[in-house]
C-alpha cells in the first residue's frame, strides 16, 4: 500500500505539473523571446538538481539506499545543475554557443530523471530507503521533467521556425 501512495503521489504531480504547464506555461513562454523563455526554463535546475546530493549524505536517506541509485542520481544531478548555469550564462551573454549549451543540458537533464525514474521500480526502491529526501520525486522531478519537455518543444520549435 504505501508503494502503491507513494507512486500515485508521484503520478498526481506529473499530471498537475502538465496540466500547469499546458494552461499557463506554454502559452506564456511562446509570447516571450525564444531565449528568455529558455532562460526561465533552464534556471530552476540552477537551484534544485544540486538537490539530488543529499542521496550520498549519511542519515538522510536510509542505508538500505542502494549505491545504484544513489550515486549516478546524485552525481548525474549535479552535472545537470552545472550544465544550467553554463546554459543560463551563455543565454543572457547572447554567445554563439548558447542553443547548443541548451541542448546538451537538456539532454543530459531528461536523460538523468529518466534514468532515476526507471531505476527506482527496477531496484523496488520503497518510499522508507529515500529517508528525508522523499519529497524529491513528488516536489522536484515531475516539474522539472515537464520543463525538459517544454525546453525540447522551444529547440525544436526554434529549428522548424
Amino acid at each position: 500500500m504505501e508503494l502503491a501512495l507513494f507512486g500515485i503521489a508521484t503520478l498526481l504531480s506529473f499530471v498537475s505539473s502538465v496540466v500547469l504547464a499546458t494552461l499557463y506555461g506554454w502559452p506564456r513562454l511562446r509570447a516571450i523571446s525564444h531565449d528568455q523563455a529558455l532562460v526561465w526554463l533552464v534556471a530552476p535546475h540552477m537551484f534544485l538538481r544540486f538537490i539530488g546530493l543529499s542521496f550520498l549524505i549519511p542519515g538522510v536517506v536510509s542505508p538500505q539506499l542502494p549505491a545504484a541509485f544513489a550515486v549516478p542520481a546524485a552525481y548525474g544531478d549535479m552535472v545537470a545543475g552545472i550544465m544550467a548555469i553554463i546554459a543560463v550564462i551563455a543565454l543572457a551573454n547572447r554567445a554563439s554557443w548558447a542553443v547548443p549549451a541548451v541542448w546538451v543540458f537538456n539532454t543530459w537533464g531528461a536523460a538523468d530523471l529518466l534514468l532515476a525514474i526507471y531505476q527506482g521500480p527496477h531496484l523496488r526502491l520503497g518510499p522508507g530507503t529515500l529517508g528525508a529526501a522523499y519529497y524529491i520525486p513528488h516536489r522536484d522531478r515531475a516539474p522539472l521533467l515537464v520543463s525538459h519537455g517544454l525546453v525540447f518543444g522551444l529547440l525544436v520549435g526554434r529549428k522548424r521556425g
